[in-house]
C-alpha cells in the first residue's frame, strides 16, 4: 500500500472521528431536545460513513468493505428513523401514548 492511500484513509477516519466528537460536543452544549437531536442525526451518520470510508480505503478488500458499506447504512437509516421518532413524540406526545394502548 502507498503511503498516498494509507495517509488518505488514516485521514478520513480521523475526519469522522472529529465529526462524533463535535457531535458528542453538540449534545453536550445545546439546549433543546430538536437541536440536540438535529446534531446528532446528521453528524452522527457523516462521522460512521467518513470512518468507514476511511477503513475501506485503509483495508483494501471487497468483503471488508461491503462490510462497512452496509453497517453505514444502518447507522443511517437507524439514526434518521429513530430522530423521527424521538421528535414526532416530542410534538406529539399522544400519537405514542395512542400506539402503546393507553
Amino acid at each position: 500500500m502507498t503511503a498516498f492511500v494509507e495517509a488518505l484513509g488514516l485521514a478520513m477516519m480521523l475526519a469522522g472521528t472529529a465529526f462524533l466528537v463535535v457531535a458528542a460536543i453538540g449534545v453536550w452544549r445545546l439546549p433543546d431536545l430538536l437541536s440536540r437531536l438535529h446534531v446528532l442525526t446528521k453528524a452522527d451518520t457523516a462521522g460512521v460513513a467518513l470512518i468507514a470510508i476511511g477503513a475501506a480505503i485503509h483495508v483494501q478488500d471487497v468483503a471488508a468493505t461491503l462490510s462497512l458499506a452496509l453497517c453505514t447504512l444502518l447507522v443511517a437509516v437507524s439514526g434518521a428513523t429513530t430522530g423521527h421518532l424521538i421528535a414526532r413524540d416530542q410534538f406529539n406526545p399522544s400519537v405514542a401514548d395512542a400506539e402503546e394502548g393507553a
